[in-house]
């Protein structure tokens, strides 16, 4: 998708950082953009701080994890703005870190409906739009490191961004040879809020939110809010993103100092393949 100027971007989670951060970009490259986010003020705040008018600029509230309320977020900036051609499946909460065996269903449940159902919503909900107006697209699917390693104390995070990996793979599969192109983002930590995306969790788990957590569980709090608070900037993330979107690159990636951690992955997959090579013989 290299030729941005004059075409529509949806963003959810587009009230703050990656997703407020892309629409400057895409502002600049000359696009409109529609931020959609569950924060009513924090959407109306981004709004006026990007000081452009609402025919390149509208803010929709929803809910990712409702398809209904995306449906309608999708259908009202298609009305406002005539196309949508780049899809930011980028809204994500981190949930509350435990081990496995702690969390109950009801976290695993919310943090799956926001981080992998926003992303499969987004993708039913705009691709027949995308096919219908033929003019191409691009799928810009937020995930994450933790998708590509995984981390302990924090299974539901992991596990959904994982799936975005995922689905996002199958997705460029099944439009190889079509115009809409697909990219998964993967960064590392950088300067967000996902630390306290609990302000946005359901009210039977939010009432939880100051309940006391198990000795590893709080030293991996800890250490998130740390990393969160001396990473990159969300504006070098969006930087990258974009160049990945006009490249068509699958993969994008934000922190090259991760790349020997992923290596130590590959490498007891490739050994693992090699114990089933010998296996038998």
């Amino acid at each position: 998708m290299r030729d941005l100027k004059g075409k529509t971007a949806f963003i959810t989670g587009g009230a703050s950082g990656f997703g407020l951060e892309f629409a400057k970009l895409f502002l600049n490259e000359g696009m409109n953009v529609a931020l959609a986010d569950i924060e009513e003020a924090a959407l109306a705040k981004a709004l006026e701080g990007l000081k452009v008018d609402n025919n390149r600029a509208r803010g929709f509230v929803c809910d990712v994890a409702d398809r209904a309320s995306l449906q309608k977020a999708a259908d009202d900036a298609i009305a406002a703005f005539g196309r949508v051609h780049l899809v930011c499946n980028n809204a994500g909460v981190g949930g509350r870190p435990g081990g496995i065996d702690e969390l109950p269903d009801r976290q695993w449940d919310w943090v799956l409906s926001v981080n992998l159902m926003g992303v499969v919503h987004g993708v039913a909900v705009f691709l027949p739009h995308m096919r219908a107006h033929g003019e191409g697209g691009h799928f810009l699917n937020t995930a994450s490191m933790a998708g590509m390693l995984g981390q302990p104390n924090d299974g539901p995070y992991s596990a959904s961004k994982a799936a975005v990996v995922g689905i996002s793979e199958t997705l460029s599969y099944e439009l190889r040879g079509s115009n809409i192109g697909v990219s998964v983002l993967c960064p590392g930590f950088a300067r967000t809020g996902i630390a306290q995306s609990e302000r946005n969790a359901p009210a039977d788990l939010a009432s939880d939110a100051d309940a006391p957590l198990s000795e590893a569980a709080a030293a991996h709090a800890a250490r998130v809010r740390e990393f969160v608070a001396t990473g990159i900037e969300p504006a070098e993330v969006a930087a990258r993103a974009l160049q990945g979107i006009v490249d068509g690159d699958l993969y994008i990636f934000t922190h090259p100092d991760m790349r020997p951690m992923l290596q130590k992955r590959l490498a007891r997959i490739n050994a693992a393949y090699d114990k089933a090579e010998r296996f038998g013989r």
